[in-house]
């Protein structure tokens, strides 16, 4: 570690563990209240509760501050309405002998108000100062939706579209507002879960221990650095609350061999808090070959130290088995391979009030992954030592057909690959004025990639990273919220880069309760991500092929050819938010603008030198990866949401526009040619110039409604896809090694609608029955061409809880 950061990390280390001294006899809980956008609320009414017993009572005087001394040690929680507010209550907080707590609560006005986001900004940011487009699901609204996989919430967010490749089990992509599916940084409890280089497969990611679920459509390399080029999705872990423990049982099954099961337990001891949950998924899906068993355990564990910090460890471990048929549409008989998937995530991290006014947060996660890919036999019709699928006839949503015979299998063959990422991560904020707010960070990770079939040997690629940022957050006349940062990475794949962030969110109208418009937002964000390569194409780079040789080491040197560079994108988006009847609807459009450039892509020896490299230089290859590729990504995203008495409506749109516009690889510039299509060019493994990136519908929506009442509860959600564009990906690959399999890329995916139904009825206070309905069109919904999905789901079961009062 370099001294200097050595240095960062004992200072924020000392930071966490150095609280003023108190010499009370009992503890302390005070703090403010605010509106939505800041503003102090005099004479709210603010109750005391503990352990279901209301402890004291007061209100906020005319600064919105109030106080309530000489506590008994023990967990309490707040209760704090207001005339034309919404009453809040806050999540349980502990207070021991002699600690001084300071919090500050926010009331909101419409009963559509999100939670604290974690993402937009580093530190916690109220709905109404966020200018940045993120979408919060709540453990309620996850549990209305009653599916067990967390891909399922990101389907009803704007601007997201989602890829699963097959039916449950299915590797799943998620594409957010047009960038790639390796463009998103995803978090557990704010501990990095990507795959070097940015991917990550979201099907494996269950529900299980998750309290809600974020979603930022805009870059924030500022903050968490690499891989947070087109967004950023975040799980938040539950964590116990209750003195009395509380534990769940549930219980379901259905229709293909579907079974669910899954416990949970959780709980408070005076300074302890606890949680972890257990589940496991089975599946027989509805294809030969397509078993599905997935198990997750997700444990948060928590201590309340000193006066002022307070401790949480993070676990959750995964364990996947997923049997792959490969595309019966496109070879008319299933293949025999099958993934395994196994993740280990681990992290501590502690948050520390120094004083009112200063305060500190230190992370240490590790993330570690696994998977073993295996196809036993040859598959099909053996032909020359080949698997030949069956004569099929494919037919595209854009009207062509062709009918042949692909190779569906290359024969036995065995693949594994390790990733690991070790990380610290530091950061403390500092509130110069009530309207202003400073903070800075230092992360530092090791990443490891241990490709090979070895993978216990240790590893082939090792990453030692660091970053630093700074960010200021503040308000002016509670109109005006405005976050700004800059970011600096050092990446050892890519040396050195910088990424700016500007968030705006100006309020035209103030809110209220009182009358039909309620308030009127408008919001400007302009930013720049970067991404790091994949081990693959870093070690693949015209710069370390060149280091194989000492003349290509001389010819690098003399040329100025360096690693290969970050993969890099720059956003700039501008909403109108508008609230409507009281507060009881929000109507939401923006309008973005995404660049990706200095992709990273294979480019032959003869075009290299229109890169500006020597001729000479490019000779010394067959290939080689640089940063060469670009594409754009405009669109329109709309969303609106109500709350009309006991239903809730939530609806999104995204119009997307994006368009391949630089491109080196020869799969962009030599298109390939069906006989059966004579002057139709086609992309075969990548999109030609000018045409939209593959699987990137320009058309998606969502639509949610809700209704509960009493004991009873029903859900229908929906998420639509129009047309995309793809390719079968089958040149040189039938039955003459001809392109006889290829189709036009353009539309070549339908459109489709899944549509799900879910319900619930408590019996009592402990059981609890539900069902699920999955598809209930029926439709082939996935736009990954050639894999068919599930069809319709039922699940039926029974939920038993016990304690927790």
């Amino acid at each position: 570690m370099h001294p200097s950061l050595r240095v960062c990390v004992s200072l924020l280390v000392l930071m966490l563990f150095v609280a003023p001294a108190r010499a009370q006899s009992g503890g302390s809980l005070s703090g403010s209240v605010i509106d939505p956008l800041g503003a102090r609320v005099s004479g709210a009414s603010v109750k005391l509760w503990r352990g279901g017993t209301l402890v004291k009572d007061g209100s906020s005087d005319s600064q919105g501050a109030f106080a309530f001394d000489a506590l008994a040690e023990g967990r309490y929680q707040l209760e704090v309405s207001a005339p034309g507010f919404q009453t809040r209550t806050t999540d349980p907080m502990f207070v021991g002998t002699g600690d001084r707590v300071v919090v500050e609560i926010a009331v909101p006005i419409s009963p559509l108000e999100q939670s604290v986001s974690v993402t937009a900004a580093a530190t916690g940011v109220l709905p109404s100062q966020i200018g940045a487009p993120v979408t919060v699901l709540d453990s309620t609204t996850i549990g209305l939706i009653g599916k067990p996989e967390v891909l399922e919430t990101l389907r009803l967010m704007p601007g997201v579209s989602l890829v699963q490749s097959g039916a449950r089990g299915g590797v799943t992509s998620v594409f957010v507002r047009g960038g790639n599916s390796n463009f998103n940084k995803l978090l557990v409890d704010g501990i990095p879960a990507n795959d070097i280089g940015g991917g990550v497969d979201l099907a494996p990611y269950s529900v299980a221990g998750v309290e809600r679920v974020e979603a930022l459509r805009d870059p924030n390399s500022v903050v968490f650095g690499s891989d947070a080029l087109s967004g950023v999705i975040s799980l938040i872990s539950r964590r116990g609350q209750t003195p009395v423990p509380q534990a769940t049982f549930a219980l379901d099954g259905g229709n293909l061999g579907t079974n669910r099961e899954s416990a949970a337990a959780g709980g408070t001891v005076r300074r302890f808090d606890y949680f972890s949950e257990f589940e496991h998924l089975g599946t027989d899906n509805d294809l030969p070959n397509n078993k599905y068993r997935s198990k997750t355990y997700a444990g948060r564990f928590g201590v309340a130290l000193g006066h002022s910090t307070d401790v949480s460890g993070t676990i959750r471990w995964i364990d996947r088995r997923v049997e792959a048929p490969n595309a019966l549409s496109l070879f008319g008989t299933p293949d025999d391979s099958f993934q395994t998937f196994n993740v280990k995530l681990f992290g501590i991290s502690s948050q520390s009030q120094i004083t009112d006014k200063w305060q500190t947060m230190v992370r240490f996660g590790s993330f570690d992954q696994r998977t073993h890919a295996e196809n036993p036999a040859t598959s099909g019709t053996i032909i020359s030592g080949l698997g030949f699928g069956n004569v099929v006839t494919v037919t595209g949503a854009n009207g062509y057909s062709v009918t042949g015979r692909g190779i569906l299998d290359f024969g036995p063959f065995k693949s594994d690959s390790r990733s690991a990422r070790q990380g610290f991560y530091g950061q403390t904020s500092y509130r110069v004025i009530p309207d202003l707010n400073i903070a800075g960070g230092v992360n530092i990770e090791r990443e490891q990639g241990f490709p090979g079939a070895d993978i216990d040997a240790g590893p082939t690629t090792t990453r030692n990273n660091r970053a630093v940022w700074i960010e200021g957050r503040g308000t002016i006349a509670h109109r005006v919220s405005a976050t700004a940062g800059l970011g600096y990475a050092h990446n050892e794949a890519f040396d050195n880069a910088y990424s700016p962030r500007l968030s705006v969110a100006a309020s035209l109208r103030n809110p209220t309760a009182t009358e039909f418009w309620s308030d009127t937002r408008v919001t400007f964000n302009a930013g720049k991500g970067i991404k790091a390569p994949t081990v693959f194409q870093a070690t693949n780079s015209l710069f370390v092929l060149l280091q194989r040789t000492p003349a290509g080491i001389a010819l690098a040197e003399s040329a100025g050819i360096g690693p290969v560079g970050p993969e890099r994108g720059r956003n700039v988006d501008v909403g109108v938010e508008q609230g409507l009847w009281q507060g009881r609807a929000r109507v939401r459009v923006a309008w973005f603008d995404n660049a990706f450039y200095d992709l990273v892509e294979s480019v032959s020896r003869s075009l290299l030198p229109q890169l500006g490299i020597p001729v000479n230089v490019a000779a010394q290859v067959t290939s080689a990866n640089v940063n060469s590729q670009s594409f754009t990504a405009k669109g329109v995203e709309t969303s609106a949401d109500a709350q009309v008495g006991r239903v809730r409506l939530a609806a999104s749109f995204t119009h997307l526009n994006a368009t391949i516009t630089k491109s080196l690889s020869s799969g962009a510039l030599t298109p390939s040619f069906n006989p059966a299509f004579p002057g139709v060019p086609i992309g075969n493994f990548s999109p030609l110039l000018g045409q939209q990136p593959f699987r990137r519908p320009a058309n998606t929506g969502s639509v949610l409604v809700s209704y509960a009442k009493g004991p009873a509860a029903v859900t229908m959600t929906g998420y639509f896809a129009g047309k995309s564009s793809d390719s079968t990906f089958l040149g040189g690959s039938d039955a003459s090694f001809g392109n006889s399999l290829l189709l036009p890329n353009e539309d070549l995916n339908a459109g489709y609608a899944k549509m799900d139904v879910s319900g619930s009825y408590a019996f009592t206070r402990a059981i609890k029955w539900y069902l699920t309905l999955e598809n209930v069109l029926n439709q082939h919904y996935e736009p990954a061409f050639g894999f068919p999905a599930l069809p319709i789901n039922v699940r039926t079961g029974v939920t038993i809880s016990v304690g927790g009062r």
